[in-house]
């Protein structure tokens, strides 16, 4: 899940060697943590958070047969 959505973001924005993703596993959940350059962070949200819900959409879509949620977080 982790090279799907470092594909996105890589796809997205203008500094693609900036882009970070970390996968952190808890109890309770996988959260992938996407971290990407400051001027590119708008591109990565998108207007009104849309790029972030679909890419959202995207991994959860992916992961729904696993035993554990996995969520996206955009720091």
């Amino acid at each position: 899940m982790v090279e799907l959505v470092r594909y996105i973001a890589r796809s997205l924005v203008e500094n693609p060697d900036a882009v970070d993703v970390r996968e952190v596993d808890t109890p309770d959940a996988v959260v992938i943590e996407l971290r990407v350059a400051p001027e590119d962070m708008g591109k990565v949200i998108g207007k009104q958070g849309r790029i972030a819900k679909a890419i959202r959409s995207i991994v959860k879509a992916a992961t729904l047969k696993d035993a554990k949620p996995v969520y996206v977080e955009i720091l």
